[in-house]
């Protein structure tokens, strides 16, 4: 309908003020919304992301005189169109309004680190496994990445183990994250990686991270590595013939995996009556100990 929406939120989470220019209740163009309704909102500029490039839509809220908006969900169906889902809280929101915007930080903190994190996964991979790697989807939440790539057999868990080391070692040296917009064709000579089914426009996003990582991307990053805290591969699987799957956690999604893993090891240790690093050893023994007595019986 003519309708566009300036994304604002690479640089900051709030917007002091933006125009309502359209809203949809039930899925079609209404000129108001009141207390209670569901409705979806787009505004002239909004520092909330709409989902897509594989990350997940900002949640938060909006505000303006007469009204009070719960954003539950942030889509982008089309470029240059966002649109905010959620509810009116109070009073009646209507289009020539003005809004006062506010996303949900933690959230969008814990996307950031998730999404900064598949990129230096990527490097990461390239480093240990060549550089034939090449992203074939992703999904990043507040709870998790995944990502998917082209590989021709099953990753060995101490080829796993390099890949995630080199990661949490690029997260330790907090290096700058540095984005860059030009043309399409700059970009590609640059060598940055792109996403082979990725529909870009004329002018792109760089991100760079360190010596090790730069790609095409429009999704929000952390400001340094650092603030990704640690990153640990939580699983790794093939999804279709040549493509595998990894996902991992970061932060305190991380920190809570660890904890998790380690109190399911000390009570296993604790029925073994022995150390934490003793358990393989004496699960063993017992092993061959049950298969003695069996034949023995």
């Amino acid at each position: 309908s003519g309708v566009a929406s300036v994304f604002c939120g690479y640089e900051t989470a709030t917007r002091d003020e933006a125009k309502i220019t359209a809203i949809f209740v039930d899925g079609k163009p209404a000129d108001k919304a009141s207390e209670g309704q569901k409705a979806e909102i787009v505004l002239d500029t909004t520092p909330f992301y709409g989902e897509s490039g594989g990350q997940t839509g900002d949640t938060g809220y909006l505000e303006g005189e007469a009204f009070s908006f719960t954003v539950e969900d942030t889509k982008k169906p089309v470029e240059n169109f966002i649109v905010h889902k959620g509810v009116v809280r109070k009073g009646q929101i209507k289009i020539g309004d003005s809004a006062r915007l506010l996303v949900d930080l933690e959230r969008r903190k814990a996307i950031a680190a998730n999404h900064s994190g598949t990129h230096l996964l990527q490097a990461a991979l390239k480093a240990v496994l060549g550089n034939h790697i090449k992203q074939s989807g992703s999904l990043v939440n507040t709870e998790r990445l995944r990502f998917d790539f082209t590989h021709f057999s099953k990753i060995t868990d101490e080829e796993l183990l390099r890949v995630e080391t080199i990661a949490n070692d690029m997260i330790r040296k907090n290096l700058p994250v540095q984005t860059e917009v030009c043309s399409l064709e700059d970009a590609l000579k640059t060598g940055a990686t792109a996403v082979f089914d990725e529909k870009y426009g004329a002018t792109v996003r760089i991100v760079k991270m360190g010596e090790m990582s730069m790609e095409l991307c429009g999704g929000t990053h952390v400001e340094r590595t650092g603030d990704i805290g640690i990153l640990k591969i939580v699983h790794e699987s093939a999804i279709a013939a040549g493509v595998r799957r990894l996902e991992a956690v970061t932060g305190k999604e991380a920190v809570s995996h660890i904890q998790k893993s380690e109190e399911e090891l000390k009570r296993t240790a604790g029925l073994f009556k022995a150390g934490q690093l003793e358990v393989y050893d004496r699960a063993e023994k017992m092993q061959k100990s049950i298969k003695d007595l069996e034949k023995e019986i």
